[in-house]
């Protein structure tokens, strides 16, 4: 949630002309890693859990490509990613670490 919160703040300063592309992107694909983690843990088994938190791994990698992309074309400057990079990273070895305790327990 956190991470989400920070990709809000980061892409308040993308310009009015991106809010429909890089800024939704931005914010969608960091919303669906939290929520995909939410849905997966209300399911009923363990096998569906995982299922979830592999959708979140997707969108994890979806939202590194677009903060790296919206430095790369300017939108954002490297000050401002390298924290989110950061937490993206964090987030990622999260999900594969729980991911592995609970493929270890099937």
């Amino acid at each position: 949630m956190k991470l989400s919160v920070d990709c809000y703040g980061a892409t308040k300063a993308f310009p009015r002309d991106e809010a429909f592309g890089m800024t939704s992107q931005i914010r969608r694909a960091s919303v669906s890693i939290a929520a995909n983690i939410a849905e997966g843990y209300g399911r009923e088994t363990t096998q569906s859990f995982i299922h979830f938190l592999r959708i979140s791994q997707g969108s994890q990698k979806e939202l590194d490509t677009h903060i790296i992309l919206s430095e790369r074309i300017g939108l954002i400057t490297s000050e401002a990613t390298a924290p989110l990079i950061s937490d993206i990273e964090s987030v990622g070895r999260m999900l594969r670490n729980l991911i592995r305790s609970l493929e270890a327990k099937l």
